[in-house]
């Protein structure tokens, strides 16, 4: 067995370092935005009810989707980005999985015709949670407590 350190194996830390710290501010906002949603709707109306937080298994599957579409997310912002400084890269890898949480959750109810405004919140609200992800790992990388990918 050979003892040396692979520098593949550098890469996998550094990826597994950006997934967590992906996951977890995924999760956190997740947890902040429906503790709002529970403080704002104390009597909410059916078309807000998706917005409802209640302290249950199914608030705790939501965080743990919450951690892993953040846990993805920092993998990949991770790879897409790699050291290039170009804006619109960023945005568009937080716009592409905003877009794509927020639209499944719209995706899974069964009639939510009459409730517009509801979905712009839906994927208003997932669009923050992945840029504030973004900003997190951007700030990580920049201290270089997570490293860039490099394709050298």
């Amino acid at each position: 067995m050979n003892s040396s350190f692979d520098p593949t194996d550098a890469e996998r830390i550094e990826s597994l370092k950006a997934a967590i710290l992906g996951g977890l501010s995924l999760a956190l906002t997740y947890c902040a935005i429906a503790l709002l949603h529970s403080l704002l709707l104390s009597t909410p109306s059916p078309a807000l009810s998706l917005l409802e937080f209640q302290v249950n298994i199914t608030l705790l599957i939501k965080v743990a989707i919450a951690f892993l579409s953040g846990f993805l997310f920092g993998v990949t912002y991770r790879y897409a980005i790699r050291d290039d400084q170009n804006p619109q890269l960023k945005a568009g890898v937080v716009f592409a999985f905003g877009l794509v949480r927020g639209l499944a959750v719209i995706e899974g109810q069964p009639d939510i015709t009459d409730t517009v405004l509801v979905w712009g919140i839906l994927v208003s609200e997932s669009l923050i949670e992945f840029a504030i992800a973004r900003f997190l790992l951007d700030w990580a990388i920049q201290r270089r407590w997570v490293k860039p990918f490099t394709s050298s």
